[in-house]
């Protein structure tokens, strides 16, 4: 792959993980209420998710863009009526997105699995897999399967890093974004506006 391809792809991906959303509150909450070691835990139920949805998505993107001609502008058109969505909710989306919760201390088994179900019925992990790394993917260098691949384990390695970083810090992460709304505002603007343009641009995409 190029480095044309990878990096928008890394920094999209970096943006999304550091949306405030279903995962980063389950962490914080979790490393705040049972220490960073829970949080680590949690976080390979996390990463088990996202490998996951990067097979199947994978394997499913191989065979659909080989074999049906129509599958990628289906995939395209869905892909950019989400993305929309997710950018409405990005910018008008109620309530700040930081409300921690208080966890009772639970098992290694039950972190894990409860970190794995919160990725798995994650939108933004679907969004990645689904709709943004088939904009990525150019079929006539070859391998589709190895160019998804490497797009999915990039995006696991962002996540995990940055997630990893969240969860040593999270006393302070949380205490900064609820001591600044301006923040989260110009944080949800400057997603939602990233989204809005990835979803337009997938609307005119003729390939």
């Amino acid at each position: 792959m190029t480095l044309s391809q990878l990096l928008p792809f890394c920094g999209i991906a970096l943006g999304m993980v550091l949306t405030p959303g279903p995962n980063m509150i389950y962490l914080i909450s979790r490393s705040i209420c049972q220490g960073r070691r829970a949080g680590y835990i949690s976080l390979c139920g996390v990463a088990l998710g996202f490998m996951f949805y990067m097979l199947c998505a994978a394997l499913g993107l191989t065979a659909l863009l080989m074999t049906i001609p129509l599958a990628y502008d289906a995939l395209r058109f869905a892909g950019a009526v989400y993305l929309l969505w997710m950018a409405w909710q990005a910018i008008f989306g109620g309530k700040s997105p930081f409300q921690l919760r208080d966890l009772p201390p639970d098992s290694a088994g039950k972190l894990f699995s409860m970190g794995l179900f919160t990725n798995l019925l994650n939108p933004k992990a679907a969004v990645i897999y689904l709709t943004l790394l088939p904009q990525f993917i150019h079929p006539a260098q070859g391998n589709v399967l190895g160019q998804s691949l490497t797009l999915g384990f990039s995006q696991i390695v962002i996540s995990m890093l940055v997630n990893g970083g969240i969860i040593f810090t999270a006393g302070t992460i949380a205490s900064f974004l609820a001591n600044r709304p301006g923040w989260q505002k110009v944080q949800r603007w400057l997603m939602g506006t990233v989204l809005a343009g990835l979803a337009l641009k997938m609307l005119v995409d003729k390939r």
